[in-house]
């Protein structure tokens, strides 16, 4: 999953910018409205007078793909929230050469401002985890390529600046290990196929399952995400003050207990979604289903409040039902712009579209 993802010449994120939107492989929520970001601009900004309303306030947005979303919390913030944007710097955090490409042309007016830093993610993120001391997180960015990593550099997060990290289907494009009833999944090759083996499993792939997941039964496969956890467990310890908001697409521990979500590993090429991740390396997107129950957890741990698990329906409806969603309507000037734009938002918000596969 790593390689075909982030192999810096090969890696389907690191060679192509062409995977969003209609003539791609799979829609964000960004590619559907502007909406997304504007009604986004409002949250962040609430939560930035939730902190105090500080002179300063890091917005950190992981994978950012074409940089569309934050062009439009960028401009909508600029001209409904002046204050909150007058003290905003934007970090984009992409580890794509071909997508930065498409960042620095999409938000070139903002980067030359100052507002915009792109950063290219972790040059050093092993010796970083490391340095923190902890033996089986650095067991775990081991096996994860510095060179290759989607992760930022700590630095990004700086605990004197308060910071919102935002990330969109960022979660489910980390690379998981796979076990089943016979041990933890290794790929091999044989006469020029790729082949499915089987090795012992580690204390750490173990423990994990014991806490946050279910062991799998015959015939089962079960994710163990430990990179994700890795992750928001450092993410949360370097922000002193701030919000993190994840929206992905996932199950909690009680979903798995209950026999759902048991194998999630699936790969998305041209809209199609298919179970065999072997197919075209680099050439399609490989995801997993978010463990929202360990990614809550590993936020408690480093003492972050964790909110009910939403849909994004019940967030997005929740943050612009207070104004009848003016922010998606307010440039409709025909009646055909207005039933347009509102059949994009019920893509957003309705079961039939993304409203209930994706949740926040």
């Amino acid at each position: 999953m790593e390689l075909c993802l982030y192999d810096p010449e090969h890696g389907y994120y690191s060679r192509n910018a062409q995977q969003f939107g209609k003539a791609g492989d799979f829609y964000t929520s960004s590619d559907v409205h502007a909406v997304f970001g504007r009604l986004m601009a409002r949250q962040f900004e609430e939560m930035w007078r939730v902190l105090g309303s500080p002179e300063k306030l890091s917005l950190v947005e992981l994978g950012p793909g074409r940089g569309l979303f934050a062009q439009d919390v960028l401009d909508w913030s600029e001209r409904k929230f002046p204050d909150f944007f007058r003290g905003l710097h934007y970090v984009l955090v992409e580890s794509s050469p071909a997508l930065r490409q498409r960042i620095e042309a999409t938000l070139a007016r903002h980067i030359a401002a100052g507002r915009v830093e792109l950063s290219e993610g972790c040059i050093d993120q092993c010796r970083a985890l490391a340095e923190c001391g902890k033996s089986e997180v650095f067991w775990v960015a081991q096996r994860f390529s510095a060179a290759n990593s989607p992760l930022p550099d700590p630095r990004a997060l700086s605990p004197a600046v308060p910071a919102i990290v935002f990330a969109n289907e960022f979660f489910d494009a980390l690379p998981v290990d796979v076990l089943s009833s016979e041990g933890a999944l290794r790929v091999d090759a044989c006469d020029g196929r790729f082949v499915e083996t089987w090795a012992p499993p580690s204390p750490q792939e173990l423990e994990f399952l014991d806490r946050y997941s279910v062991h799998p039964e015959p015939g089962e496969r079960v994710e163990v995400p430990l990179i994700a956890h890795q992750y928001i467990d450092e993410v949360a310890a370097r922000l002193d003050r701030g919000f993190i908001v994840a929206i992905d697409y996932g199950y909690t521990r009680e979903e798995q207990l209950g026999g759902r979500h048991r194998g999630t590993v699936k790969a998305i090429r041209q809209h199609a979604v298919s179970a065999t991740p072997y197919e075209a390396p680099g050439e399609q997107d490989i995801t997993a289903g978010v463990n929202f129950t360990a990614l809550a957890d590993a936020a408690e741990k480093r003492g972050m409040q964790t909110q009910k698990l939403r849909t994004q329906s019940q967030f997005l409806m929740g943050i612009g039902e207070a104004n009848q969603f003016a922010d998606a309507f307010q440039e409709c000037r025909l009646p055909q712009e207005h039933t347009k734009v509102a059949l994009q938002l019920k893509h957003l918000v309705t079961p039939a579209g993304m409203g209930e596969s994706f949740h926040v």
